[in-house]
């Protein structure tokens, strides 16, 4: 049952696009009236991360970071100011990355990309009309 509750609560976090950490879950499952304590959920994520239904993240934060595994392939942008995960999908990344691997002569298995940016104030200056 703790596993489909903590399901629950990545899939409402998904359809946000948003990436919890454990005790942001914790705090989900306690608004909702679900009592689960810190360590059950740590279990129950490393189960369904083992199980394939869960990937975890490490974004240089210091605390992992869930979503549900998809079988649609994306990348992450991580604000260095505010800390937001911006997801993002560009086919020609993935070809370059294929490309590489190839002339090298591997075949390309998997791959990791984040990107860790900040805010362009020019670019925030112009579309603001500063």
């Amino acid at each position: 049952m703790s596993r489909i509750k903590v399901l629950d609560v990545l899939a409402s976090a998904q359809t946000e696009s948003r990436h919890l950490r454990a005790e942001e879950i914790y705090k989900c499952l306690m608004s909702t009236g679900d009592s689960m304590s810190v360590g059950t959920i740590y279990r129950v994520l490393a189960q369904l991360e083992m199980a394939g239904l869960v990937v975890r993240h490490n974004f240089d934060t210091g605390q992992a970071r869930y979503e549900l595994a998809s079988d649609e392939r994306h990348d992450h942008m991580v604000c260095m100011d505010s800390g937001e995960i911006i997801e993002f999908r560009d086919q020609q990344i993935i070809e370059q990355q294929k490309r590489i691997a190839k002339e090298k002569g591997y075949e390309l298995v998997d791959y990791r990309l984040v990107l860790f940016v900040r805010k362009d104030i020019r670019t925030e200056k112009s579309v603001g009309g500063v």
